[in-house]
């Protein structure tokens, strides 16, 4: 049950993706001076050293955030690369920043994050990071289960994150569970889904579900960095945005087919950039 460790895999291509979506859609959220929560279903370790045995054994950072920090500058990756140069004041790239660790440095002092973690080493290294963080609590808990409790929020405004590792077939229905949550407890609130590609046909009746689930305006965001292929890894990742801010996906359409090409392992562009449904 518990033996994926994002430690492996911190800083690759989903990861850069990932905490690009998050960053643009935290800073549309500020916008207004009102209120957010910040809700981490599976936070993870929240920080991560790039020299470390597990994210050496792979080092899957190299074709990720290895292919941007520090290179020739893409201008809407900008507020996110930021915060990893924040980590990494000395230059060289050492640490990488987990989603909790993004939020954390974006939120405001009305804002509040919400960060669940199960894993016992995982919410060990968590609790260790966010130490003296009065904005953020650590709950050792299911963040499927936690989101309940929480809904809605008391400032009716909240960027959810779900990003579960996917290696039970399991999470893949409670992920539709979550959302269909989400939204009778919710509706308004900004959900980030996160899904890797490893098997193409499971991901297609994951999209297929969410689409016909009744929920309105969905938009999906898709990185990939080589053909689909029946073998071992993943050759994309995908987020699922529900109430995307209105400059999200205008942004993605000139972005991604730049990303897909600096992140590209076979010379292709693989990304997509599409409203699954509309208001």
């Amino acid at each position: 049950m518990f033996s994926y460790r994002h430690g492996f895999h911190a800083g690759n291509f989903a990861d850069v993706l990932k905490h690009h979506v998050q960053v643009e859609i935290i800073s549309y959220l500020k916008k207004k001076e009102a209120p957010f929560d910040y809700i981490d279903t599976h936070a993870g370790s929240g920080l991560y050293r790039l020299q470390s045995a597990m994210a050496q054994k792979n080092q899957e950072y190299l074709n990720g955030i290895g292919k941007l920090y520090g290179k020739e500058e893409i201008p809407a990756l900008a507020p996110y690369l930021n915060v990893v140069s924040g980590l990494n004041a000395e230059g060289s790239l050492s640490r990488y920043p987990g989603s909790p660790w993004v939020a954390a440095q974006l939120l405001r002092p009305q804002d509040r994050g919400w960060l669940f973690e199960l894993h016992p080493g995982e919410v060990e290294n968590l609790r260790e990071n966010f130490r003296g963080n009065k904005q953020c609590r650590v709950r050792e808990e299911d963040g499927f289960q936690g989101l309940a409790a929480l809904l809605p929020t008391r400032s009716r405004r909240a960027l959810i994150l779900i990003d579960p590792p996917y290696e039970q077939k399991a999470d893949y229905q409670r992920v539709i569970s979550a959302l269909s949550l989400i939204h009778r407890k919710m509706a308004t609130a900004t959900v980030a889904l996160w899904y890797p590609v490893v098997a193409r046909r499971q991901i297609d009746l994951l999209v297929q579900q969410i689409a016909s689930s009744g929920i309105r305006k969905i938009d999906r965001y898709e990185l990939g960095v080589r053909t689909d292929s029946e073998g071992h890894g993943m050759t994309a990742s995908g987020m699922i945005v529900v109430n995307p801010p209105w400059t999200l996906r205008e942004q993605m359409e000139v972005l991604l087919p730049e990303l897909a090409e600096r992140l590209s392992e076979d010379g292709g562009l693989h990304y997509r950039c599409e409203v699954l449904v509309g208001e």
